[in-house]
């Protein structure tokens, strides 16, 4: 007598648990290439132990000459953990969107450094405060440690708001009832690559800022490519924090070229959204040389007279 099919999967040994990304939804990622957590284990509703793997060859979140991580692909997976976490094990719905208040990471570059295979990571995850309206959360704030074979990797910080869609869509329309624009939105005229830290003219999101005036602050023009696959991963009506974070380090990289800067740690404050029609000035403030080869780089973006963000990266000149 044959065994059905039902009865067929019975009697097989139970299959392993195999290892995939998770719901590219719940990162919110447009393409599954681009989700670099894999599972997420809850230890008592504020403390979670995630997995992830970075790729050895990711088009963009790698060293100018391929060798090493790229210290901004932290700050990406802190902000896939933040969302994660916030939807799968706080509750948050999905539709919800999200807004970065700051985000912090400090690595050691040696530490970076691209092996044989993929980078296998464990991220610890701590909710250090939770603020919720009407049941669901409506501000978090993290504390990240990373780790790469059992060794420290990274550590950092982080704060998100939550917004339902109705809130946030009454915030949109008023942003979209702003008065007509003074000046044009910008052409994109992208730096040299290699003056940002960038292999490739389409990861350039800087232009020069017509009419800079000699011996001032440096400063350009956020112009980013807006069909960039990963930098614009998905839709949105403003200019997304992680480019943002992009233009800050390739401001900072633009300013102490010829020389190699890299981003080791980043402190990064978000004070409102930039929009995407309107043009959106970065501005070296500060620029501050530590001991050994180490330097200290402020940068802020401007929109209409107001300060967007301000970022203050430190690492490494050679």
């Amino acid at each position: 007598m044959s065994l059905t099919t039902a009865e067929a999967r019975t009697a097989l040994p139970a299959a392993p648990r195999l290892t995939s990304t998770v719901a590219k939804e719940y990162v919110h990622r447009d393409s599954v290439a681009e989700v670099f957590l894999t599972g997420c284990d809850s230890r008592d509703g504020m403390n979670f132990a995630l997995t992830g793997q970075w790729p050895r060859a990711h088009t963009m979140f790698r060293s100018q000459d391929g060798t090493s991580h790229d210290p901004l692909q932290i700050a990406e997976t802190f902000r896939q953990a933040g969302i994660y976490v916030s939807h799968v094990e706080l509750g948050v719905p999905l539709g919800h969107n999200f807004v970065m208040s700051s985000i912090t990471y400090t690595a050691d570059p040696e530490n970076l450094l691209i092996a044989s295979g993929p980078t296998d990571f464990d991220l610890d995850t701590r909710c250090t405060d939770i603020v919720r309206r009407r049941g669901i959360a409506s501000r978090v704030a993290f504390e990240f440690a990373l780790r790469r074979g059992g060794r420290s990797l990274a550590g950092g910080t982080g704060q998100i708001s939550v917004i339902p869609p109705a809130v946030y869509n009454r915030l949109r329309q008023n942003s979209a009832a702003q008065p007509p624009l003074t000046e044009p939105h910008p052409a994109r005229n992208p730096l040299p690559p290699a003056m940002v830290g960038r292999p490739f003219t389409t990861d350039v999101v800087l232009s020069p800022a017509p009419g800079a005036a000699p011996g001032g602050s440096p400063r350009w023009l956020l112009t980013p490519d807006l069909d960039h696959p990963i930098l614009f991963d998905h839709k949105g009506d403003h200019v997304p924090g992680m480019v943002l974070l992009e233009a800050a380090r390739q401001a900072a990289c633009a300013v102490m070229a010829p020389r190699t800067f890299t981003p080791a740690a980043a402190a990064n404050d978000f004070h409102q959204y930039a929009e995407l029609d309107r043009p959106c000035w970065i501005e070296v403030t500060r620029v501050e040389h530590e001991s050994g080869n180490m330097v200290t780089v402020e940068v802020t973006g401007h929109q209409d007279g107001k300060n967007v963000f301000t970022s203050v990266l430190t690492g490494p000149v050679d």
